[in-house]
C-alpha cells in the first residue's frame, strides 16, 4: 500500500465536489467525512478477468481483497436513510452479496438490464446486466418508483470495455438522488455515472484506478460543461 492509501486525513466534500480523482478508491474513500455522500451508483469490476473483443481488460478484475473494504468505505460515506445501486458480476454473486450485507446493507431490490445482444457466448447468449439496490438505515419511497426491468442501449464501448449507456444510469439517479445531492462513483471507469449526475443536475465524485480512464472521464466532463 502505498503513502497515499495510508493516509486517513480527511477532506472536505467542497474539495472532491465535481472531480475525477485518479487512485485507489478505498484509500480516497478513507479521507472522506462519513456520511457525506447521498448516493451510491457503481459498477466495480466483476472478477471476471474481463477482456474485450479488442483486448482491453479491467484492473483489479482477478482480485477480490478489495470487494469488502470498498462496500464497507461506502456504507460509511453514505448519509443515513440513503441508497447505492452496485453492478455486479452474477458468477461472482456471493462474494458481492457477502461484502454488501457485512457492510450493514440490506439488499432492497434487483435490477435486471435486457440487451438486445449478446455480449458473450458460452453455455448461453449473455443477453443482460444485473444490479442490486442496496439500502442504508430506512430512507422514504422515491418520489418516483422506476422499473425494476431497464432496457439497454449499447453505448459502443469506445471510452472503457465495459461502458454503462447513460440512459441504464440517468432513471436510477434520478429515482434515488434529488437535484444538488452528492453522487460517488468509487469505479467510474469512463465517469458515465458522473455524466450522468451532472446532466440530471447533481454534484460527483469519481475515483478511477486506472490513469487512462480517469483522464478520459475527465476530459469527457469537461467537454460536457454547463
Amino acid at each position: 500500500m502505498n503513502e497515499q492509501a495510508k493516509s486517513t486525513t480527511q477532506v472536505p466534500e467542497t474539495q472532491l465536489c465535481n472531480t475525477v480523482v485518479q487512485g485507489d478508491c478505498i484509500a480516497v474513500m478513507r479521507r472522506m467525512p462519513a456520511g457525506s455522500a447521498d448516493f451510491v451508483l457503481t459498477d466495480p469490476p466483476y472478477l471476471v478477468r474481463y477482456r474485450s473483443r479488442d483486448g482491453r481488460s479491467i484492473a483489479n478484475d482477478a482480485d477480490a481483497s478489495w470487494v469488502a473494504p470498498a462496500f464497507a468505505e461506502i456504507f460509511r460515506i453514505l448519509r443515513p436513510d440513503s441508497f447505492c445501486v452496485s453492478f455486479y458480476g452474477w458468477s461472482q454473486a456471493d462474494k458481492f452479496i457477502s461484502a454488501w450485507r457485512r457492510a450493514g446493507f440490506h439488499l432492497a431490490g434487483h435490477l435486471t438490464f435486457p440487451k438486445g445482444y449478446a455480449s458473450t457466448e458460452r453455455f448461453l447468449r449473455y443477453h443482460h446486466e444485473n444490479a442490486y439496490l442496496l439500502v442504508k438505515g430506512n430512507p422514504p419511497f422515491p418520489a418516483v418508483r422506476i422499473p425494476d426491468v431497464i432496457e439497454w442501449r449499447y453505448s459502443g464501448n469506445r471510452l472503457h470495455p465495459t461502458q454503462k449507456p447513460l440512459c441504464v444510469l440517468s432513471p436510477l439517479i434520478q429515482s434515488f438522488s434529488r437535484p444538488g445531492d452528492f453522487v460517488v462513483d468509487p469505479f467510474c471507469g469512463s465517469g458515465s455515472t458522473l455524466l450522468a449526475a451532472k446532466l440530471a443536475g447533481r454534484r460527483y465524485l469519481g475515483v478511477e484506478l486506472d490513469a487512462n480512464y480517469s483522464t478520459q472521464a475527465a476530459k469527457r466532463l469537461a467537454c460536457r460543461a454547463a
